[in-house]
């Protein structure tokens, strides 16, 4: 120790400096050495598994003693080991399917098996098969399915089957197509279920297909991709194929609305009664004529004429009552309808070639974008009012490469 100490104290402040950045690197390389002797080569055994078909998977490799690495929802190996580790682990039945099939059939013996018990694993071994056919989709990653039969209801014989299928998608949400499929899947395998009686529910509960069996769109995906068509179509009859491209978003409504409206017309009105009432009355007066001063004298003209006068009243009174017009509706606004449209049209210059092999591009005309415009307006549906935007653009395109390597033959 003294011996380095000296040797420290007679190096200068540069020398010193070398030292100790030549003692961090080696002590640097020895950790990353001794790391990468500890790491092995992990490879995907299996991906996308289930809960309890993974628990199954890691029980079986802590049985062998096989090292393993979890990653999320995927089990990695030694590369070394993972063909044959897949190789054993399906001998063994491993990864185990959520949902078993036909193969419940086998375990039922014709001596302590009644109807009822066949009856119950039939449709149980029916469901099974079901999830694996739609799990054989790649954007479906988890699949159950029910099945609810008059068999099982025996005073109810006139119901109709119902069913109801769970999925749990890769990514997203299901195409419109792709669910219609999954309702003629189960229907057609179910005798006398309707499709319209299969509802599809997707992993958070959200139903995919409305009570009538039908596969909403509120995204409006499908009904963007065929305005789409539809205006690539009508372009390309003038233009031609490849020479238009147009692109299409679709604001849809997303919430439903209930709208309730009352109206009353105060200028229109009926008569629903009348009440009519009429009153008469007679009142007499026996005192008569005019009062002067000899009607007061008792020999005046008060005491020789006496008379009477009498008056007659009537009276007539008319109640009508009459009702005013009204009139009330409700509107109910189910999703689904347009918002908002946009529409982006982008085609190709016009292309001369000329007589000594040349290609000249020219942009079109104004007469014929305004054409153009005014016709993909409307097969898309235009509607200025309600904020619908199109822009269409003559641009030149520019030229795709190919794709790959081209194979070149030397002469000889």
């Amino acid at each position: 120790m003294q011996s380095l100490s000296t040797v420290w104290a007679a190096l200068d402040a540069q020398r010193r400096v070398f030292v100790i950045v030549a003692t961090i690197a080696v002590f640097s390389a020895v950790i990353l050495l001794a790391r990468g002797a500890g790491t092995k080569d992990m490879s995907l055994l299996f991906g996308g598994l289930e809960a309890r078909a993974a628990g199954d998977v890691i029980a079986a490799l802590d049985q062998r003693g096989i090292p393993y690495d979890v990653r999320g929802g995927a089990i990695y190996v030694p590369t070394a080991q993972r063909d044959t580790l897949r190789m054993g682990l399906a001998s063994e039945g491993l990864p185990t399917n959520g949902s078993q099939g036909y193969e419940l059939l086998d375990s039922l013996s014709g001596f302590s098996t009644t109807s009822q018990m066949f009856d119950a694993a039939y449709w149980r071994a029916k469901e099974g098969e079901l999830a694996r056919t739609i799990l054989a989709s790649p954007h479906v990653r988890a699949a159950r399915v029910h099945i609810s039969t008059s068999a099982t209801r025996p005073f109810q014989r006139d119901q109709a089957p119902t069913a109801a299928v769970t999925v749990t998608t890769a990514g997203g949400s299901l195409s419109t197509p792709h669910i219609k499929a999954l309702q003629y899947l189960v229907g057609s395998a179910v005798p006398g279920l309707a499709p319209q009686d299969v509802a599809i529910i997707d992993d958070s509960g959200g139903l995919m297909s409305d009570i009538e069996g039908n596969a909403p769109n509120p995204n409006g995906d499908d009904r963007a991709a065929a305005l789409r068509l539809r205006a690539e179509r009508l372009l390309a009859a003038r233009v031609g194929a490849g020479n238009a491209v147009v692109e299409l978003s679709l604001d849809t409504v997303m919430e439903t609305e209930a709208i309730t409206e009352r109206r009353v017309d105060p200028d229109s009105r009926i008569a629903i009664s009348t009440d009519v009432t009429e009153s008469a009355g007679t009142s007499s007066d026996s005192r008569g004529g005019d009062v002067t001063v000899a009607s007061n004298l008792p020999d005046g003209d008060a005491g020789g004429a006496a008379g009477s006068s009498a008056n007659e009243t009537s009276e007539s009174r008319t109640l009508t009552n009459y009702e005013i017009s009204e009139t009330e509706r409700q509107v109910m606004r189910a999703p689904g309808a347009v918002r908002r449209l946009t529409v982006a049209v982008l085609i190709n210059d016009l292309t001369t070639i000329a007589d000594d092999g040349t290609t000249t591009t020219s942009p079109r005309s104004v007469e014929e974008l305004a054409a153009l415009q005014e016709l993909v307006a409307s097969a898309v549906g235009f509607d200025e009012a309600r904020g619908d935007v199109i822009t269409l653009k003559s641009m030149s395109f520019e030229p795709i490469a190919p794709l790959g390597t081209e194979i070149a033959v030397a002469s000889p």
